[in-house]
């Protein structure tokens, strides 16, 4: 359900020639509640190390890079071995217990039904962020990992995504990078208030909204 927005806002994107339809989504607490999986992998990296982590904090502000959240827990001179050894095990123990958020495999199934195409740029470690994908049945055109933020931009402008979907302002501030429409759910870390603060062109509660929100966009774009 739309939270705020529910029709597509003015957008230099209407005034300027019509390309096919490219829709990016986030990964993590987007399209995949992965804060079960995360939890697992910390707890047997924890285990692993010997060093304390608290899991529950972690899963509270998932989004930014790996490293990011790793350097609150390790020496700096130690972060770089504790997120490959992270990744090494991510599969064995995060990707079964992570499950698909609320609207996501429709969310996608919607692009492709306009005829559009779906891709889903993420910080998540690449093969990671395949295996939940397939796992969960959820088979967007194309995966670019390992981007956070800006830098996304340069992903989502490379496809020619006229539109960003995210949880994080990390997100939204990717989809300004790359000159597309900001689409926020409030199913991560950032509540409504810090999402439209960051400049999200529109808020949802989830993805269940999106593809009534996105039929509205494209009908408009066709206009």
């Amino acid at each position: 359900m739309a939270s705020t927005d529910q029709n597509p806002p003015q957008h230099p994107l209407r005034h300027s020639p019509r390309r096919p339809l490219t829709v990016g989504f986030d990964l993590d607490m987007t399209l995949v509640d992965s804060r079960p999986g995360i939890a697992a992998a910390y707890r047997a990296l924890s285990a692993e190390t010997g060093v304390p982590i608290d899991v529950d904090l972690v899963v509270s502000r998932i989004g930014p890079p790996l490293e990011t959240e790793l350097a609150h827990w390790f020496p700096a001179d130690g972060v770089a071995a504790a997120a490959d050894r992270y990744r090494e095990i991510y599969p064995d123990h995060a990707i079964a217990p992570s499950t698909a958020l609320p609207g996501a495999r429709e969310s996608v199934a919607a692009v492709r039904a306009l005829g559009g195409r779906a891709i889903v740029v993420t910080a998540k470690y690449e093969p990671n962020a395949k295996l939940h994908l397939a796992h969960l049945g959820i088979e967007p055109d194309t995966v670019v990992g390992w981007l956070w933020a800006e830098a996304k931009g340069e992903a989502l402008r490379e496809h020619g995504a006229q539109v960003y979907v995210g949880d994080h302002t990390g997100d939204v501030r990717g989809a300004r990078v790359a000159g597309a429409l900001s689409v926020a759910v409030t199913t991560g870390p950032c509540d409504a208030a810090e999402l439209r603060t960051a400049g999200a062109d529109v808020v949802l509660e989830d993805l269940t909204g999106f593809p009534a929100w996105l039929a509205a966009f494209e009908a408009d774009r066709a206009a």
